[in-house]
């Protein structure tokens, strides 16, 4: 139970500089949906949709796996950590300035299959991934050392920068560059588009981001071991495939969707951003995936060697799904409340939510089901399951989106990550049988379905806020009781230990 507990630990740590940041991003939603409105403002919000969605799948090819193989290879006692990190660091950095210049070189063509109006939007794009990247070796080696508190600290001041530059550039920008006209920053800046200024802020934010590292980076050298390099690229390279197949998984809906919606471009990008602006509504249980993700992947690696790593892995996706299912219900039967922080010009998508946050459910036990192919490194199968679930994706959406729109994508979503999430714990008991306490997930879950269901019912009879909201917070509290109830001795144990 320490194990689980030290894991918890660090899943609160990590998942509060997240919640922080993805809180003060939230806060953006409103914000971005409440001023940028009309045809220029829905293009900004599709532009924005299409742009960080397709930046998932380049960082995909820009980082190849690094970060996983440097958690994989950092807990070999053959091997010298600081190798490691400068033959990591080196690769990287070559990688990216070669990636960067090619991306750069054929702009235009990138910048028309994204459907966006100036390739300039491309240069940003790349600049911004390309300032992530050289920072992913040194917030990796903040986490593995076990540096939760800087790790979040970097990472919220970071969003903080940018989050500030964002607001500068809406809010107040236009003004300044209206009543001063004659100003440096007003003549180099008066003719970007919002789309523009909003990447700029986010690479201002990122590049602050890699200043604050300097500690964890000032140490590389120019080093590289060639033969240890060899070994991470083996490790490494497969997770490119299972990258890109969950890109495709994650965010590929965005992007098709803005090319095959039946309507204008205008509404093609407005569908965009309103879909994008929905799905940020699940924003509660994407933060403790990541949050986990970010905790999980060092723990269990360093975990793997141990006799009872079985039976802690169990314990682990006992207590996750709990706190998956708590997640859903908070968002999933107060959407009454929380469809206020999108403005009302984007609103018409809310209806997907709960498909959503169903198959961010389905996503989140699919990565804890994962760790058996990571620790077995057996990443063919993680390979064709994630294949899988990316042609699965792509069908529907192709297929659906021009007569279903946005519905398509939320369906589509659900049903990739059900399948991936069946498929990896079929393959994962054949290959490394885990002791999973299914009839208790399997509870719970159907608790929290019989709970939404209510509350669905609830809000077919009424229309009145008030009512549906009150209803929302009895299922809820009945839902914890009921976990409080069926989990007592553990949560008296964890008191005893704790005193």
């Amino acid at each position: 139970m320490s194990q689980i507990k030290k894991l918890a630990k660090q899943t609160v740590l990590y998942g509060l500089s997240n919640i922080m940041a993805k809180m003060l991003n939230y806060l953006l939603t409103p914000l971005l949906s409440y001023l940028l409105i009309g045809h220029s403002g829905q293009i900004a919000n599709g532009n924005l949709a299409i742009i960080y969605a397709s930046m998932t799948f380049i960082n995909i090819l820009f980082t190849y796996g690094m970060e996983t193989t440097y958690f994989r290879f950092s807990n070999d006692e053959k091997i010298n950590r600081k190798n490691l990190f400068q033959t990591s660091m080196f690769s990287l950095i070559l990688s990216t300035l070669f990636f960067t210049i090619i991306l750069i070189i054929f702009k235009n063509a990138v910048a028309q299959l994204m459907v966006l109006e100036q390739a300039y939007y491309v240069n940003l794009m790349v600049l911004i991934i390309a300032v992530d990247t050289i920072s992913i070796i040194p917030f990796a080696k903040l986490r593995q050392e076990e540096k939760p508190l800087k790790y979040a600290m970097v990472k919220v001041l970071g969003i903080l920068i940018t989050i500030a530059l964002t607001v500068w550039f809406i809010v107040y920008s236009p003004a300044y560059i209206h009543n001063n006209p004659q100003t440096i920053y007003s003549h180099y800046l008066a003719d970007y588009s919002t789309t523009a200024l909003l990447l700029m802020a986010n690479l201002f934010g990122s590049f602050f981001t890699f200043l604050l590292l300097i500690k964890e980076w000032q140490i590389f050298r120019f080093r590289f071991d060639f033969p240890l390099w060899k070994k991470l690229m083996k490790y490494s390279l497969p997770f490119v495939i299972i990258g890109l197949g969950g890109m495709i998984n994650e965010v590929i809906d965005r992007i098709m969707l803005s090319r095959l919606f039946s309507g204008t471009i205008i509404e093609a990008k407005a569908a965009t951003a309103t879909y994008n602006f929905s799905y940020k509504l699940a924003i509660f249980i994407t933060l403790f995936i990541q949050a986990f993700k970010m905790a999980a992947e060092p723990f269990f690696f360093s975990k793997s060697t141990q006799k009872d790593a079985k039976e802690v892995y169990a314990k682990v996706m006992h207590w996750f799904v709990i706190t998956l299912c708590i997640a859903f219900l908070f968002t999933a039967l107060f959407l009454d409340a929380f469809k206020y922080f999108i403005g009302p010009e984007y609103r018409s998508g809310i209806y997907v939510v709960p498909i959503l946050l169903a198959a961010n459910v389905c996503l989140g036990i699919y990565y804890n089901l994962a760790v058996w192919y990571k620790v077995t490194d057996k990443l063919n199968y993680g390979i064709g399951i994630t294949l899988f679930g990316a042609g699965l994706t792509l069908l529907i959406n192709f297929y659906f989106i021009p007569v279903y729109g946005m519905q398509a994508c939320a369906w589509a979503t659900l049903i990739c990550y059900a399948s991936m999430m069946l498929l990896s714990y079929y393959f994962g008991q054949l290959h490394y049988p885990i002791p999973y306490h299914l009839k208790s997930i399997g509870f719970y879950v159907l608790m929290g379905a019989i709970c939404f269901m209510v509350q669905q019912t609830t809000n077919h009879f009424t229309s009145n806020l008030m009512v549906r909201l009150s209803c929302g917070l009895i299922l809820f509290f009945a839902y914890l009781i009921l976990v409080k109830s069926k989990e007592g001795i553990k949560f008296s144990y964890l008191k005893r230990r704790s005193q």
